[in-house]
């Protein structure tokens, strides 16, 4: 029995340590085929950007012994047109998903050490006269750790040069997960320091270099508008948007059967297969749709339990923020996404971090779609802009949403699920109180001032879906105006009680008062007939409420 490769990415290792691997050689006849300078693809964490160019290593690097029985069997080794490159050539191999600090200084401390690597492990340039004395005190320089920081950001491109001479043949540069560091710097906020060395070394080693034969950069999302390709014009980006290499990251449904087979995972019937697809399938990459692979192998190790895997490989703090900050007509749309709707939105694959910051709504939901936390379907051009459907694509990436929205109530010790947990079984005295305890809590965490209440009437209506999307029917409407946010809460189980909620902000010009807002709340849900909807799809006992807030100040009332 071959072995599932859970957390290795070297292409060597999994071809020749009996692991189960899923053949995506033919990316190398893509790259080929292509023929481009500099190739940037971009794919969400986890879907296999460093194997693949682990593989790209293993396939094309010149090495004292032949690595060309590594491709035996593989759908490359058909195409003989393509073997010749097999082992050719120097390569540079630089993967830097590790480089992680909470300081620019531990970022830039890891970085040194990853090029020191990449410089040791052609130290046999020390040999000879390929160097003059200078280049060779530098080499030794930068693998010592003990250059300056201007020294390492022109360290590639002396490193393509000073290989190109001793092989006369032009090196290729293989640079994995180029936007970590500023990721990083972006949680930590050393950003700026993080783009400007990134800029500086990508620019230099890539941009016009006559010793480079081809580079291949991988990362989750192209950086943009912020120094990264400033000046740097000439590479080709490949994004989930796009047809070319869509198939080459992630898993395909036949290769998720056949990894299933040869596991001996018996799928005969079709409500596992439907199963394993409502969970890990759904990304959209060009006009494929495929599965997260990281999600398909760990669902086989763990004996086909279906549970959330790709949560917990890397943090989600930065979604988390992003979200709570979030406008009103963000968080509504969240509300729609979580009930299985889509929304319409514009594409841009270049990413702004600093619009990130200024809460700019495009940018958000781009970098929420590369990143892999929803995926897109009819893509389409509108005049000259491209317009997409977004939408989450499976439950393991709603599991995310949900536990980010009720990571918001937890923070702040707020007993959310026995809250909600009175108000589905019809408790309301008890609902009432708690509701009111999280509306004082909760009111500064959503940096709530006297006259915006809304931002917790958002966050209230996120918790209901998340907490009870798994046993209610809930649909929302937010109406314009008064900022009024309707809600119908029905159990899948009819015996039990179904809610109407209705949202009300009280108008000081129209002297409303909590108790007379109250009032004209519950005559709103009964001018518009709700209770009569539930009523056709046969629920019995129903609820009406109304929950009207002025200011912090908050008065649930219920019909009777």
């Amino acid at each position: 029995m071959r072995k599932l490769p859970i957390g290795i990415d070297d292409f060597e290792k999994i071809r020749t340590k009996n692991y189960h691997y899923v053949d995506k050689s033919l990316l190398i006849k893509e790259l080929l085929d292509f023929g481009s300078e500099v190739t940037l693809i971009t794919r969400p964490r986890r879907f296999g950007k460093t194997l693949n160019l682990s593989m790209l290593r293993h396939f094309f690097e010149k090495t004292p012994n032949s690595t060309a029985f590594l491709f035996d069997g593989l759908h490359i080794a058909k195409h003989p047109e393509c073997m010749e490159h097999q082992g050719q050539y120097p390569v540079i191999f630089l993967t830097l998903k590790g480089i992680k600090g909470a300081t620019w200084e531990a970022s830039f401390d890891n970085i040194k050490w990853l090029i020191a690597d990449a410089f040791w492990r052609h130290s046999y340039l020390l040999e000879g006269s390929t160097l003059a004395d200078h280049q060779k005190e530098y080499f030794k320089s930068i693998v010592a750790c003990t250059a300056s920081e201007a020294a390492y950001t022109i360290s590639l491109k002396n490193l393509t040069a000073y290989l190109a001479r001793y092989h006369n043949k032009n090196p290729i540069v293989l640079l994995d997960e180029y936007d970590v560091p500023m990721q990083e710097g972006f949680k930590y906020t050393y950003y700026k320091e993080a783009t400007l060395f990134m800029s500086s070394f990508i620019v230099n080693g890539l941009k016009g270099n006559e010793y480079l034969n081809f580079a291949v950069v991988t990362g989750c999302m192209r950086i943009s508008k912020e120094s990264i390709f400033t000046g740097f014009n000439n590479p080709d980006v490949y994004t989930i948007l796009d047809d070319a290499y869509s198939d080459k990251f992630g898993l395909l449904e036949d290769e998720v059967k056949t990894l299933l087979d040869e596991c001996e995972i018996k799928t005969c019937q079709q409500t596992c297969l439907d199963e394993i697809r409502a969970w890990y399938n759904g990304f959209s990459s060009g006009h494929h749709t495929i599965y997260n692979p990281w999600s398909i192998i760990n669902f086989i190790n763990k004996k086909c339990e279906f549970r959330p895997y790709w949560v917990n490989t890397s943090s989600n703090d930065i979604i988390q923020d992003l979200i709570k900050d979030s406008s009103e007509d963000v968080k509504e749309e969240i509300a729609q996404l979580l009930q299985g709707k889509t929304i319409v939105k514009q594409m841009n694959e270049n990413i702004v971090f600093a619009d990130l910051v200024e809460g700019e709504e495009p940018v958000l939901w781009n970098f929420l779609l590369f990143s892999g936390y929803l995926s897109f379907k009819n893509l389409r051009l509108e005049g000259t802009f491209r317009y997409a459907d977004l939408f989450i694509p499976n439950k393991e990436i709603t599991s995310i949403y949900e536990s980010t929205i009720l990571s918001w109530f937890s923070k702040k010790e707020i007993k959310y699920n026995k809250m909600l947990q009175y108000l589905v079984d019809g408790d309301i005295t008890q609902f009432t109180e708690l509701f009111e305890i999280s509306v004082i809590t909760s009111f500064s965490y959503f940096d709530v001032g006297e006259q915006e209440p809304e931002k917790f009437y958002h966050a209230f209506v996120l918790g209901i879906l998340a907490t009870l999307a798994r046993t209610h029917s809930v649909t929302s409407n937010r109406e314009s105006g008064l900022g009024r946010y309707d809600v119908m809460i029905a159990p899948h189980d009819k015996t039990r009680p179904a809610i109407i909620i209705e949202f009300k902000k009280v108008n000081p010009d129209k002297h409303e008062t909590l108790d007379t807002a109250a009032a004209g709340a519950l005559q709103q849900i009964v001018d518009k007939r709700y209770a009569a909807e539930l009523q056709q799809s046969g629920y019995t006992h129903i609820i009406s409420l109304a929950i009207v807030f002025e200011g912090k100040k908050v008065l649930v009332r219920e019909s009777v």
